[in-house]
């Protein structure tokens, strides 16, 4: 047989499979979840097919109700102007209202428990099942799937996930979203180190940013931290396989926190930590909410000891929606672009972020490190937003830098700060008025076709993001930034301020952004000098947007000014 002749009978007998999946699917009414997440991200690489009896655990979003109205409470309870302002949902309030349809619960129910899905567990909301089966089983119930496992990123971490797409039969997909533990993989921490600045002659300078810049920058005093008498509290959520250290954060605030009250250890840890090696990013986010949120008691949220096809964002989510007593402020590094996700599961999580504002939390996303992004669409380069910090229910945290880096000044533009427009959410009526200031106003507007102007704009406020030092693994390390840095400490900014507001009876702030809008960005200080980063091309040549007078998508309204802020949001 000709060499010729073996090759097209091999194309005919892959298009003659390729034609039998088809018709499987069709025959037996299956249904995609679209546009399923399927391509290999870099630096990952497959070890094979799984063995057909490892077990998995995957989670099911099951179906809400009352999607519409949950979003009409949100705006009612975070809008000053609003008889309703303050008066929060508790979770059993979210799950009387969101809970899946007793036919939806009993539907999916009954669909895992004839494929033979074991130890099933849901939430206070009723709104996720996740259960344990086996390979074989997971690939029998979502045709299509087909489980590998992968190594990857900078851990080396395995994951197991399907590099195909499920299909649920078409008498389920009414009452199922999507199906975690399949596509999404681990994202890669953008914190960078970056070279010293090179400067001659130190007098009156400092050598990074630490937590006494900080306080310095931001007029906090040595008595702006918690009393120690409220049952205020804080939260950071680390995803990306890494740990903390109790000794790397006692050993910080020995060298940077004698200046002020703070707590030297975190108050409880929720999932496991590790014993391995700490890691930047994870040391960074605690040592900063503790030292900007001084003296205020921190939880810390920890993905480490999960299963490997766990998705450790999801879990967090989970956990949300399953705890009735939560810290008020959340601060959160984690994103992915909006184009990797699916349409379903983006929304899905967006409502998540909605249940979470309900119930008067304030989750605050870094913007990103990555400017405005580039991807290029059927040939043609456009920016590339970032989820969640592009979802209208968080407070999105941009970054900055010192005008001089080694004198405590007034900020510009961190280039890395990510920013822009989102392609999947309308902008939210909380920030027209503020976008369309921007778009009429801004000299440097790149081409229409980069953007979508109509679209959610971030991020909604920003902090320095430049030139921190992080003691991690015993050892003081300098100029790391990224806005995984700003994240924290514009955190622990709002949480000062929710210990005044509840030490004089007031609720704490919930979500932010429509009284932050409103105010104009009050109290804060506003950064009107610098670009981000974005596409390496002749038309725009490596440059994004703008920062200018009030919001911009670069930095938001700006940095805080504790004082001004405290005063501007303490009432009502």
């Amino acid at each position: 047989m000709t060499a010729d002749l073996r090759k097209g009978r091999m194309r005919l007998r892959a298009c003659l499979l390729g034609l039998l999946a088809l018709f499987v699917a069709v025959k037996c009414n299956y249904s995609p979840e679209p546009d399923q997440q399927r391509t290999l991200p870099p630096g990952w690489v497959s070890l094979g097919r799984v063995d057909s009896e490892e077990e998995l655990s995957l989670t099911f979003a099951l179906r809400q109700q009352n999607v519409e109205r949950l979003s009409e409470l949100v705006q009612a309870v975070s809008d000053p102007g609003s008889p309703r302002y303050g008066k929060y949902l508790t979770l059993e309030d979210v799950a009387e209202l969101v809970r899946p349809s007793p036919l939806t619960f009993r539907t999916v129910q009954k669909w895992l428990l004839a494929a033979g899905a074991r130890n099933c567990h849901s939430v206070t909301t009723q709104d996720f099942l996740t259960c344990w089966l086996s390979v074989r089983q997971a690939e029998l119930l979502l045709s299509g799937a087909e489980f590998h496992r992968y190594v990857g990123g900078p851990a080396e971490i395995h994951v197991i996930r399907s590099p195909r797409p499920y299909h649920l039969p078409k008498a389920l997909a009414p009452h199922v979203d999507f199906v975690g533990g399949l596509h999404r993989f681990p994202p890669t921490s953008s914190l960078r180190q970056r070279p010293e600045p090179q400067v001659s002659g130190t007098v009156g300078l400092h050598l990074g940013v630490t937590p006494s810049v900080i306080r310095q920058r931001y007029n906090l005093t040595a008595q702006d931290v918690g009393s120690g008498t409220t049952n205020n509290s804080q939260a950071c959520a680390q995803f990306l396989e890494q740990y903390f250290h109790d000794s790397d954060l006692a050993e910080f605030m020995r060298l940077f926190g004698g200046k002020f009250a703070h707590q030297a250890s975190v108050a409880r840890v929720v999932g496991q930590q590790g014993r391995g090696r700490a890691g930047i990013e994870a040391s960074l986010d605690v040592e900063y909410l503790m030292s900007a949120g001084a003296n205020i008691s921190t939880w810390v949220y920890s993905s480490p000891g999960r299963h490997e096809s766990q998705e450790p964002f999801l879990q967090w989510l989970l956990l949300l929606s399953n705890e009735s007593a939560l810290p008020h402020v959340h601060t959160v590094s984690y994103g992915d672009d909006e184009d990797s996700l699916s349409s379903a599961y983006i929304q899905r999580v967006n409502t998540e972020l909605m249940k979470a504002a309900a119930r008067g939390l304030t989750l605050l996303f870094a913007s990103g490190d990555s400017g405005a992004g580039c991807w290029s669409v059927s040939g043609r380069h456009q920016f590339r937003p970032s989820f969640p910090a592009s979802s209208p229910y968080v407070t999105t945290v941009g970054g900055t830098s010192f005008q001089n880096p080694f004198r405590v000044t007034k900020e510009i533009v961190d280039y890395i700060s990510g920013g822009g427009f989102s392609n999947v959410f309308p902008q939210p009526s909380y920030q027209e008025e503020a976008v369309a200031q921007f778009l009429s106003s801004s000299p440097h507007l790149p081409p229409s076709s980069y953007f979508n102007a109509s679209g959610r704009a971030y991020p909604d406020v920003a902090a320095l993001s430049d030139g921190y030092w992080v003691v991690s693994n015993s050892v003081p390390i300098p100029w790391v930034s990224g806005t995984s840095a700003s994240t924290p400490v514009f955190g622990g900014v709002l949480s000062l301020i929710n210990e005044h507001r509840i030490l004089s009876g007031r609720p704490p702030l919930g979500f932010l952004n429509p009284r932050l809008y409103q105010q104009h960005g009050a109290g804060l200080f506003d950064v009107t000098h610098g670009c981000h980063e974005s596409c390496l091309n002749e038309e725009v040549q490596g440059q994004g947007f703008c920062s200018g007078p009030g919001w911009d998508p670069v930095t938001g309204w700006g940095t805080p000014n504790f004082p001004a802020l405290l005063k501007s949001l303490i009432n009502p």
